[in-house]
């Protein structure tokens, strides 16, 4: 007992690394690069899509690739970067994301693309894990410690923002393939200041075996999971394959918890998800990113398509839901979450982005920005923004020292994972609805060019205020999940690092929860 009381006491008292502010730098520009990505591309959709003469019924395939390939990589990614060494991983990373870019940004066609996004999700798997993993070992001292993830999580915030706006001038601009080579700059100096700045001791690997088998039955399971609704936009819910993608499904899933229930050193440790709490944040924040991924995508094409805004236009037209879901994190969870219980967080704030979802179900297509479409992303942002403190927190409250990571990355893959089965769930929804309408209405048009392109764009809005009805409803279900399994009281704040003395469980458990609260 002494000697294991002994460890972390030197461990706290090191002396700090004098590079860590420059390679904090370092780590922020790539986390940079990769939020910058996520959004960006949002924006320059509508132009790609146009000039490679990608299909409706595929077009989510631009978004859903990546987040498919990064959501089912990243436990790999995390164990990759233990075994392999985080500083390896995370410039492999960043070589990898900038070669997918520029192959994206180079794409002569529909598949090309798909592929580069699927590849960038791959690497960014590595990268993500890696980079949080540096941090926490770069910064020791509780108050760097807590000051380095605070820029590390405002960068990750207003990343977003500005993904949209640059994603709006470079479409505009320049041409949507530099919403991909934008990335390469960003890439070159932060592998530049990597090999620099960046310092990692040997004795912070992990030398656990690689399960393999559990990273090919997710990753297939979750392939298979996307790819099922997809099909099902082109084809049909009943159709033989569809069916036989979901059953495929089950299978692989079933497997993969039946390996990891017996390997000696599982992918994912059931206890991290069988626990009543963390499970309902699991389910209620991927259900909860469900709705709102598909919403990005409707919104983008209602106002480039329908309204006519120009990109730039589009970005800034954005930016009052990320306002809101700023303000509702720092403003209203953060500061309620260490007096409330957080399902009392978490339950009210789904309801208040339903209620702005409900909002947004009047879209017709000469509805006003101002005031429908700004109260609506205000409402949603901060619903959001309020449930999402308090959830990043519970992630890891009670979980072992050992097991902190897998369930940060774990809350990480149900986001990716919900963001790709949103796309394509609610696409799917909106294009059979698109293509209801339209099949009614079209023959009374006649044969008059402005009648016809009216109809289309009716249907248009038809299609998306029916997936937006769909979303409203997964909101709800996300708020009734939350108040219902969510019963700890909580923690809200991490505990400050060291106010248990020598107790080095705690201390380190307390440590790994401040980069899961601001990773987003």
């Amino acid at each position: 007992m002494p000697e294991s009381s002994r460890a972390p006491s030197e461990e706290s008292v090191s002396p700090p690394d004098p590079r860590r502010w420059k390679a904090l730098a370092v780590i922020a520009t790539a986390q940079l690069m990769v939020v910058l990505d996520a959004t960006i591309v949002n924006i320059a959709l509508p132009s790609a899509q146009a000039d490679l003469g990608i299909s409706t019924a595929h077009r989510q395939w631009v978004i859903t690739a990546y987040a498919l390939a990064f959501g089912g990589l990243l436990l790999f990614g995390g164990r990759v970067a233990d075994l392999w060494g985080r500083k390896r991983t995370f410039i492999t990373g960043l070589l990898g994301f900038a070669v997918a870019s520029a192959l994206g940004g180079a794409a002569t066609e529909p598949a090309m693309l798909f592929g580069s996004r699927a590849l960038q999700g791959v690497f960014g798997a590595l990268l993500a894990p890696s980079a949080l993993s540096l941090l926490a070992i770069t910064f020791r001292d509780g108050k760097d410690r807590a000051k380095a993830f605070g820029i590390y999580g405002a960068i990750a915030g207003g990343g977003g923002a500005i993904g949209l706006i640059l994603g709006g001038l470079l479409t505009e601009y320049l041409d949507w393939r530099w919403t991909f080579f934008v990335n390469i700059p960003f890439a070159a100096v932060a592998v530049l200041g990597a090999w620099a700045v960046i310092r990692e001791p040997r004795s912070a690997r992990n030398r656990s075996s690689l399960d393999i088998p559990g990273v090919v039955l997710a990753t297939l399971g979750l392939v298979s999971l996307v790819y099922g609704f997809t099909r099902a936009e082109s084809h049909s819910w009943t159709e033989t394959l569809t069916l036989g993608l979901f059953a495929a499904t089950v299978v692989l899933l079933g497997s993969f918890v039946a390996v990891e229930s017996r390997v000696r050193a599982p992918l994912l440790p059931l206890r991290v998800v069988a626990d009543r709490n963390r499970g309902g944040v699991y389910l209620s924040l991927g259900l909860a990113i469900i709705a709102m991924f598909g919403l990005f995508l409707f919104l983008t094409y209602y106002l480039q398509v329908v309204k006519g805004y120009a990109p730039v236009r589009t970005g800034v037209a954005f930016l009052p839901m990320i306002t809101g879901m700023i303000v509702g994190s720092t403003q209203i969870g953060a500061r309620l979450m260490t007096r409330v219980r957080p399902r009392l967080l978490m339950g009210p704030g789904f309801l208040v982005a339903a209620l702005g979802m409900l909002v947004l179900t009047r879209l017709e297509t000469d509805s006003s920005y101002v005031s429908l479409i700004l109260p609506a992303q205000l409402l949603l942002g901060l619903g959001m923004g309020s449930a999402f403190m308090p959830a990043m927190s519970l992630a890891t409250l009670g979980v072992r020292p050992q097991d902190a990571g897998v369930a940060s990355a774990m809350i990480n893959t149900s986001q990716q994972v919900g963001g790709a089965v949103g796309t394509a769930l609610l696409n799917t929804v909106a294009a059979g609805a698109t293509t209801a309408y339209v099949t009614d209405h079209l023959a009374s048009a006649g044969a008059s060019p402005q009648a016809r392109k009216l109809v289309m764009l009716n249907g248009m809005v038809e299609g998306y205020t029916t997936a937006i009805w769909w979303a409203v409803g997964i909101l709800l279900m996300a708020a009734v999940l939350a108040s219902t399994l969510i019963t700890t009281r909580g923690q809200g704040a991490p505990a400050p690092v060291g106010r248990s003395g020598t107790d080095a469980p705690e201390s380190d458990a307390s440590e790994e929860e401040i980069p899961l609260a601001v990773m987003h």
